[in-house]
């Protein structure tokens, strides 16, 4: 298990089709519109070697959003990949597609932001709003 705490912004709309991202940074303009985080504790570079190994054999992974202090949560599923690069140092990205970069850390995701749920985006429209990422393998 992986777990990335991070915190909203007045920015977050949530609305791309593809694509899902936390990121280390802690602004955001309207276009980022993937971005479901800011201010992470964690990048794709700080993803631990057994998970690693776990992502480079194209295993079944679930991420769980949640937002701790609304008791709101979301699940999607995606893919691991041995294509994957995770070197990333500020961006964690999920995405519909097969497209992998440094900054991929699943793909063949079931969800991408726009697919999250409207009120927990809603709830990430606030700085004070933490919200925790967690990956864990479905498949061992």
């Amino acid at each position: 298990m992986f777990k990335i705490f991070a915190q909203g912004h007045e920015n977050i709309s949530a609305k791309h089709k593809t694509t899902l991202e936390v990121t280390k940074e802690g602004e955001l303009t309207p276009r980022g519109d993937c971005i479901i985080g800011v201010n992470a504790d964690k990048s794709v570079s700080d993803i631990p070697d057994n998970l690693r190994l776990l992502l480079k054999k194209g295993l079944k992974f679930e991420i769980e959003i949640t937002l701790p202090d609304y008791g709101l949560k979301d699940m999607l599923t995606g893919y691991g990949s041995e294509k994957l690069i995770l070197s990333h140092p500020t961006d964690v990205v999920v995405r519909k597609s097969r497209y992998i970069c440094p900054r991929t850390l699943l793909v063949s995701s079931n969800k991408a932001a726009r697919d999250i749920n409207r009120e927990i985006v809603e709830m990430l429209k606030d700085r004070k709003t933490e919200i925790v990422v967690t990956l864990r393998p479905l498949q061992a």
